[in-house]
């Protein structure tokens, strides 16, 4: 079985215009889509598209078309019509996605990590799904060009609303190392060439087991609850440090290629 889980940590360091370090720990599915009928035999906590300790649920990742998801395709199937639509041809080959899953009808993924491979079992690109609060998600493809050494490199624009206090038109600086033995990513957030924003998430591999997923719900108990309160507890902890606040609502047409676009009233 090619599933797994990572535990892990998640790391935030603000450094402009004023310092705000914060950490948490963390665990995280990586999932082979192929095996899903497989895990939700052979592991009772998790289920697919139902309730569960563990589900998930295809409609909390990026559906096609934009303007009206066409619900009755499975992840895999959207995410290779979305490669597709951006030059990349899957086939047959692999995608193992890093994910939360849904926890007892929660769930939110500030980002899950696609890592597709070619029918050989050859890397060939990687997607990173990026959400917000609004429950909005913009993918940022990383694709054969930027693998070197079993690390994704790419800086890109973002221009997508993820936090009200970093602008929406900085850049991102992805680095995606291919999960193995170690889980080692970052993505650091530019503005005129500096970089004042840093994440990183590293963590173990850890083998999938009934009797470690029962363990896991007893030490992360409710985990994508936590995830959200630790945003919400920053935002205000950084709102009484007077960043700067920016609008969902403000600069429209700064947030480009977004799914699942919640327009504010």
């Amino acid at each position: 079985m090619n599933s797994c889980l990572y535990t892990a940590s998640v790391m935030h360091h603000r450094l402009q215009p004023q310092k705000h370090w914060f950490s948490y720990n963390v665990y995280m599915f990586y999932i082979d889509l192929d095996e899903l009928p497989e895990l939700c035999r052979k592991y009772w906590m998790i289920s697919h598209n139902r309730f569960n300790f563990f589900s998930f649920r295809e409609k909390e990742h990026l559906q096609l078309p934009a303007d009206k998801p066409d619900t009755t395709r499975t992840t895999r199937e959207h995410i290779t019509a979305w490669l597709h639509e951006n030059g990349m041809e899957l086939g047959e080959g692999k995608i193992m996605l890093l994910t939360n899953l849904n926890v007892l009808g929660y769930n939110f993924n500030p980002v899950s990590f696609y890592y597709c491979f070619d029918s050989s079992g050859m890397p060939l690109c990687c997607v990173a799904e990026v959400s917000n609060t609004f429950r909005e998600m913009k993918p940022y493809l990383l694709g054969p060009d930027q693998l070197d050494k079993g690390v994704f490199t790419l800086r890109t624009a973002k221009y997508f609303y993820v936090s009200p206090f970093i602008d929406h038109d900085v850049d991102f600086h992805f680095q995606l190392r291919i999960p193995g033995r170690k889980l080692e990513i970052s993505i650091d957030d530019y503005k005129n060439g500096q970089r004042f924003f840093i994440t990183q998430l590293m963590g173990d591999k850890v083998p999938l087991g009934n009797r470690v997923l029962l363990w896991y719900t007893i030490r992360f108990p409710f985990i994508t609850g936590k995830v959200m309160l630790l945003i919400l507890w920053n935002a205000l902890l950084l709102w009484r440090k007077k960043i700067p606040w920016h609008s969902k609502a403000a600069n429209q047409h700064l947030q480009k290629n977004v799914y699942k676009k919640h327009i504010p009233r």
